[in-house]
C-alpha cells in the first residue's frame, strides 16, 4: 500500500539545524557522503558534500616503480672523496685517483 502525502503551498517545516520556520519546499535534504542523512535544512544551514569524503570513489593510478630500471653506473664515482681533507686530520691525504684516500703515517 502506497502512502500519499499532502501537498500544500502553505505547508511549512522547521529546519533541523537552526529550528527556524520555512516553507516546506525551501527545506532541502542534507547530503553526507552522497547519501541523504535524514535532515531537512534551510539553505543557510546546508553544508556542501565535501569531495574529500568521497575518497575511494574514483580510481587513482599513481605508479611508484619504474618498468626497466638501469643500474646507476656513476654511484661509485659519486661517493669518492677527491679533494676532501677533514679539519684536524693531517694524516689523511687525497691522491690523484678519484675515490681513493690514503693514510699517511710518519
Amino acid at each position: 500500500m502506497s502512502v500519499n502525502y499532502a501537498k500544500g503551498s502553505h505547508a511549512f517545516g522547521f529546519c533541523d539545524r537552526c529550528g527556524f520556520r520555512y516553507p516546506l519546499a525551501d527545506l532541502k535534504y542534507e547530503m553526507e557522503n552522497q547519501r541523504r542523512n535524514g535532515l531537512r535544512v534551510c539553505m543557510d544551514c546546508k553544508d556542501v558534500d565535501h569531495p574529500q569524503l568521497r575518497l575511494g570513489t574514483f580510481k587513482v593510478h599513481d605508479p611508484q616503480a619504474l618498468r626497466d630500471p638501469r643500474p646507476d653506473t656513476g654511484e661509485a664515482r659519486s661517493r669518492g672523496f677527491f679533494g676532501w681533507r677533514p679539519v684536524g686530520h693531517s694524516n689523511l691525504k687525497a691522491t690523484g685517483a678519484v675515490g681513493t684516500v690514503t693514510v699517511v703515517t710518519s
